[in-house]
């Protein structure tokens, strides 16, 4: 059972923002009070730092922003999920350990909607997707028929707009394995549009259409369901017409 948070002065005091002047670029803050932080994330932009990559991550950029750029301020922020780099959308990370634990633990329980543009058409307007995903030494996700070496990945479906050459899916998840969605369409032989990693490397495509759209989830303090959303991106749309 997750833990209750403790009320504090903090969570009773209303709740403001940084100054405008803080507010990372690539990341449009959706929500924001004393236990959560929820963004809309820009694709191309990492959750977290790689080998790479240190600086330019939705983690870093929330860290500099909850501190209003005083290095030695205590204020951060704690990864509950993560975004691949070319998804775009809802992003939530906590801003307490307590916070962290709390949405972890229900995380699978939340609701989660995502957007994505994929190649051809599948036989079925709607449909429920189930496979036993595993990683291999390269980090890269498949499927596999055994369930003792892959973990249950489930994926609901419905075409929302197609077009001879592209359709427009809602997507449902009912669980959060890596790289599910992408995965899983590629397996029916419409990998996601812009999709190097399973799918195909493709000419004037200008990113992966893949969005997180809407998440639904229990707030670690009050306990009371609220929805975050953010807009389809217009690029989506151009690729169905």
């Amino acid at each position: 059972m997750s833990q209750t948070l403790k009320p504090t002065m903090q969570n009773k005091k209303p709740f403001k923002q940084p100054p405008r002047k803080f507010h990372p670029k690539g990341l449009l803050i959706v929500y924001e009070d004393w236990d959560i932080l929820v963004v809309d994330k820009s694709c191309g932009l990492l959750t977290v730092s790689s080998d790479r990559v240190r600086e330019q991550t939705a983690y870093y950029l929330l860290n500099d922003y909850v501190r209003k750029g005083n290095s030695k301020s205590r204020n951060r922020v704690f990864i509950v999920h993560r975004l691949d780099r070319d998804t775009s959308g809802i992003l939530v990370f906590a801003k307490s350990e307590e916070a962290k634990r709390f949405l972890q633990e229900e995380w699978q329980g939340f609701q989660k909607k995502y957007y994505a543009v994929v190649h051809g058409t599948l036989p079925e307007k709607e449909g429920l997707i189930t496979s036993y995903l595993a990683e291999n030494s390269v980090h890269k996700m498949y499927s596999v028929a055994d369930p003792r070496k892959g973990k249950l990945a489930k994926t609901v479906y419905r075409v929302l707009k197609a077009s001879p050459s592209h359709s427009l899916l809602e997507i449902n998840l009912l669980t959060g394995r890596k790289n599910q969605i992408r995965v899983q369409l590629a397996d029916k032989g419409c990998p996601v549009v812009g999709d190097k990693k399973y799918g195909e490397r493709e000419k004037g495509i200008k990113r992966l259409c893949l969005h997180s759209a809407s998440l639904t989830l229990i707030h670690p303090f009050s306990k009371e369901p609220k929805t975050f959303e953010t807009k389809i991106p217009g690029y989506f749309g151009s690729l169905v017409k």
